[in-house]
């Protein structure tokens, strides 16, 4: 990377070297609103060059051992986390986020991450089968798809969808794609992947609901809700944006949570005091603020926030994208704001009546991706996890994550899954050999 005056210029990172780009596009800061960065603005000469040095690498790479791999996998979290500050400084101005969230969630993650594959890595197994019948012993290996750490084993190319995204997508040297995003993106990832049979896995959206029982401690499930309401600006995937409560104890809740929201302060990411940052660019605070906009025109009421409540920010950030935390009642299930994703500090609240109802109503969206249920019922909380079409359901608790699980949605929500064997399984080809002895 290089410096442009005050300005940051990134390059891309292609066969272990940093490399710049012919044209470059504007990235702004969302709490200044200023451009702070140009990012390289690839397409399919940089992706070229990316897949060439990949291709390159792997013949060297994939016959590393696993413990070579697992010694570089720590090596690298070691050295994101002797760097944490940094890091967590960088994420929260390119996104928006409290430095707080950078510095204790994103970065300490990352360095999570890489230890935990470091160590998953070393205790895979594989099957074997004897016919001894036929005298023959069946065993399977597997083969790595992608590529790792030395030279053009990692590239970083920069650019958007359209160009850089697409040109990746098409290449026939690239046999699987992750991709965390919209459902929109995800189907045209699908459509231009598909002559290439390419294996996917697509981490999309989400309409996360959250279930609240009339037996449910709201000492715990209150400030547990409203984090999962707005922690990072509500933009998590994970994120609760619809709030059923049970009718004999719904204006109790919404009293304590509107309350609880109302505290939350919003300001300058750097500042540590702060709950929430900005939002990540102008054009989807618009598109947010417009969701307000619309169940208001349908009839629902906003209790705090948006349009409610006054935001007051220092003069350097007056220009960035900031919005309060918003809470929206007496919404019909059918409204936008209940059936689409909106990704941003916004949750509305309803109240239901029965354990059938809230499962039909919960489940009529399409997406699938997270559930809360918030009960001090056992026997409850087994049923109605059962039935969510969650890919993940929390039960007095939120974002509690065991990398050695399954991390995925239904329906809408993705495909495919994440973690300790699922992460494997993608990444690697599995062969059969069958040796006659």
């Amino acid at each position: 990377m290089a410096h442009s005056k005050a300005l940051l210029v990134l390059e891309n990172f292609i066969g272990g070297k940093f490399v710049p780009c012919s044209s470059y596009i504007d990235s702004y800061n969302p709490s200044t609103g200023d451009v702070y960065c140009r990012v390289p603005d690839s397409g399919k000469e940089e992706v070229e060059l990316a897949v060439k040095a990949a291709k390159a690498a792997f013949p060297m790479w994939s016959s590393k051992s696993p413990l070579e791999r697992s010694q570089i996998l720590n090596k690298l979290a070691d050295l994101i986390e002797h760097d944490l500050e940094e890091f967590a400084q960088a994420e929260s101005k390119d996104q928006g986020k409290t430095i707080t969230f950078a510095r204790t969630i994103d970065i300490p993650r990352a360095v999570y991450n890489f230890r935990f594959f470091a160590s998953s890595v070393l205790h895979h197994t594989t099957e074997c089968s004897e016919m001894t019948t036929v005298g023959c012993v069946h065993y399977t290996l597997r083969t790595p798809v992608g590529v790792g750490i030395p030279p053009g084993v990692v590239n970083v190319v920069f650019g958007t969808g359209s160009k850089a995204g697409e040109a990746l997508v098409c290449h026939p040297d690239v046999p699987v794609i992750s991709f965390t995003g919209s459902t929109l993106t995800a189907q045209r990832i699908t459509e231009k992947s598909a002559p290439h049979c390419k294996r996917l896995s697509l981490e999309l959206g989400g309409k996360n609901p959250a279930i609240v029982f009339d037996d449910a401690d709201l000492t715990q499930c209150i400030p547990t809700t409203v984090r999962s309401s707005f922690a990072n600006q509500g933009e998590i995937c994970l994120c609760t944006s619809r709030i059923f409560v049970q009718r004999g104890i719904y204006d109790e809740f919404v009293k304590r949570f509107v309350a609880e929201a109302k505290k939350w302060k919003v300001g300058n990411p750097s500042d540590p005091t702060v709950n929430m940052g900005a939002l990540i660019s102008k054009e989807h605070l618009e598109k947010v603020k417009n969701y307000v906009k619309k169940a208001q025109a349908e009839g629902a009421r906003v209790l705090c926030g948006e349009g409610v409540d006054s935001l007051v920010l220092l003069a350097d950030n007056r220009k960035g994208y900031f919005m309060l935390p918003t809470v929206i009642a007496e919404v019909k299930d059918e409204s936008k704001c209940m059936q689409e994703e909106i990704f941003g500090p916004v949750t509305c609240v309803v109240a239901f009546d029965t354990e059938e109802e809230v499962i039909e109503r919960a489940n009529c969206v399409k997406y699938g991706l997270a559930a809360t249920v918030w009960s001090s019922n056992v026997g409850r909380v087994h049923r109605v996890a059962r039935k969510l079409q969650s890919g993940l359901v929390w039960t007095n608790c939120w974002l509690v994550r065991d990398l050695n699980l399954p991390f995925g949605g239904m329906k809408a929500s993705g495909i495919g899954r994440e973690g300790a064997k699922d992460s494997y399984e993608f990444f690697t080809e599995v062969k059969t050999i069958t040796i006659k002895h």
